[in-house]
């Protein structure tokens, strides 16, 4: 039997130490060739957090088209202002059949514009704001509405606010002021009379501050009674044609004035109720109400 030398010895002794090592080398490098496989030794980088996409920008809203009735603010003079309604066009038939001689021809009127309507009649306060004085009978409250003005005197208030105020001021037309008047109704009133105006019945011979009654359904005020109100046009006969933005006779001797007032019987503050004055003449129960023209 050989002898085992020491080398011998140590390679016999050395050999399930290589066996392993030689093992545990080719699992390494299987290892490594997998994690390179995988994108490289160690942990993954975290991969890069999506960039947030860019918000739509919100659409413009088109402008609100204003409604019937809605109330808008302007300056008039001296931090005085007035509140007007908005006004949509529309179709209404103008005049009574059983009214006087010079209302008694029904037509139909298309107004094809859009206007401003003073809520209220012109007080004292929006008089004297743009005039300096107060020609009024009735005093001692400036809201009571302005009257003993002409319609001469209106005109030279008018020319004074446009020129202050950048202009579009004016009196209704008499159809622009029967369609606000009625505001959709079809009766004699828009409503029933006692609540909504000041007359002979109820007005204990004076004047009484705007607005102090009932309005009608597009929230105007004293449209019947308090005082009456000149419109821009000649006083005519109507015609049975229908009309479109009628604006009267051409020419005439007397302007047109609406609505009754306190010192008449119930009968003449019918909606459709209509006369006419001399441009120069004035009252104690004749003023007026602003149209602002919508631009």
């Amino acid at each position: 039997m050989l002898n085992r030398s020491p080398r011998n010895v140590d390679r016999a002794a050395r050999a399930p130490w290589l066996a392993c090592t030689a093992a545990m080398s080719i699992v390494l490098v299987l290892a490594s060739g997998v994690a390179f496989a995988q994108g490289g030794l160690g942990p993954r980088p975290p991969k890069p957090e999506p960039k947030p996409k860019p918000e739509p920008k919100p659409k413009p809203k088109p402008p609100s088209k204003p409604q019937l009735g809605q109330v808008f603010g302007a300056d008039l003079a001296d931090g005085v202002r007035i509140e007007l309604a908005y006004i949509t066009p529309g179709s209404f038939a103008m005049g009574s059949a059983t009214g006087d001689e010079d209302d008694r021809t029904v037509h139909g009127v298309t107004l094809t514009r859009p206007f401003l309507l003073g809520r209220y009649e012109v007080t004292q306060a929006q008089w004297t704001a743009v005039m300096g004085s107060n020609p009024s009978h009735f005093t001692g409250d400036s809201t009571l509405p302005v009257e003993s003005v002409s319609f001469d005197d209106v005109q030279a208030f008018l020319a004074k606010l446009n020129a202050e105020t950048g202009g579009g001021w004016r009196l209704p037309t008499e159809a622009e002021w029967e369609y606000a008047c009625r505001a959709g109704s079809i009766g004699e009133y828009a409503g029933e009379l006692i609540p909504m105006a000041w007359f002979d019945a109820n007005s204990d011979e004076t004047t009484h501050a705007v607005g102090g009654k009932k309005p009608n359904a597009w929230g105007l005020y004293d449209m019947h009674g308090n005082v009456w109100e000149f419109c821009s046009d000649w006083f005519g006969p109507y015609s049975a044609e229908p009309q479109t933005d009628p604006t009267g006779p051409s020419g005439g001797t007397e302007r047109v004035y609406r609505g009754g007032s306190w010192n008449f019987f119930s009968r003449l503050c019918r909606s459709s109720f209509r006369d006419g004055y001399a441009p120069d003449v004035k009252f104690n129960d004749l003023g007026f109400r602003l149209v602002k023209d919508v631009r």
